[in-house]
C-alpha cells in the first residue's frame, strides 16, 4: 500500500475511532458528501490513466495496466469504457433494447 494511501486510511480509522459519536456522525456525513463528488472526479483520472496507456505505440495490454493498477483485467476494461457501479446496468453482448 502506498504512504499516501496509508494516510488516507488512518485518518478514516481516527473518525471512527472518535469517542463523542454526534461529532463522530457529523464528521462522517461530512466526509460522505466529500466523497460524493471526489468519487466522481477521481474515476475519471484514473480512467484517463488507462486511455493514455492503451494511446501509445503500441498500446498497453489491458494485463499490464490491470498489473500497474492493481485490479482485474476486467475492471480495467470497464475503467476503459466508463462503466461504474456493480454491473448491473452494463449491456450484454446478445441483449436485445
Amino acid at each position: 500500500m502506498t504512504e499516501e494511501a496509508q494516510r488516507v486510511i488512518d485518518a478514516m480509522n481516527a473518525v471512527e475511532a472518535m469517542t463523542d459519536s454526534l461529532e463522530r456522525a457529523k464528521v462522517i456525513g461530512e466526509v460522505m458528501a466529500d466523497q460524493a463528488e471526489r468519487g466522481k472526479r477521481w474515476r475519471e483520472l484514473r480512467r484517463q490513466v488507462v486511455l493514455e496507456m492503451r494511446a501509445q505505440d503500441p498500446p498497453v495490454s489491458y494485463r499490464k495496466i490491470a498489473a500497474a493498477l492493481g485490479v482485474g483485467l476486467a475492471t480495467v476494461q470497464d475503467i476503459e469504457r466508463g462503466y461504474t457501479g456493480s454491473g448491473k446496468n452494463r449491456p450484454r453482448a446478445n441483449s436485445e433494447e
